[in-house]
């Protein structure tokens, strides 16, 4: 089982570095799932990615006081507003844009009621 959680989380952690240079990929929720996963596999492998120096910060941040960063939260909100806008601009039927607006929303709300770091 120890073999599974430490894949997945290899994959998370990929999903999150992809993400750092991908505008409409999330990264801290995949290092959060990285983490989670790693706890679950490797306390060697939890200890890397919670010391890493760019991959640590934002996962001690939110494990400690569950708080995203000032600049975190508006490149999370560029990105929701840019997903819109392409979708718009793709010609997607009003049900759907009302449903991605919709959980975009609720996404974005989350997100900014969450502390600042």
């Amino acid at each position: 089982m120890r073999l599974i959680w430490a894949a997945f989380g290899y994959l998370a952690l990929a999903l999150g570095a992809i993400g750092i240079v991908t505008p409409f990929l999330p990264t801290v929720p995949f290092l959060l799932l990285a983490a989670f996963c790693f706890a679950r596999s490797s306390e060697r492998l939890h200890r890397w990615l919670l010391s890493h120096q760019t991959f640590g910060p934002p996962v001690r941040d939110w494990q400690r006081s569950g708080s995203i960063g000032r600049r975190a939260k508006w490149l999370a909100t560029g990105s929701l507003v840019a997903g819109i806008g392409i979708s718009l601009a793709l010609g997607l039927g009003w049900g759907a844009l009302l449903a991605q607006a919709l959980v975009l929303s609720c996404t974005g709300l989350f997100i900014w009621t969450r502390p600042d770091k």
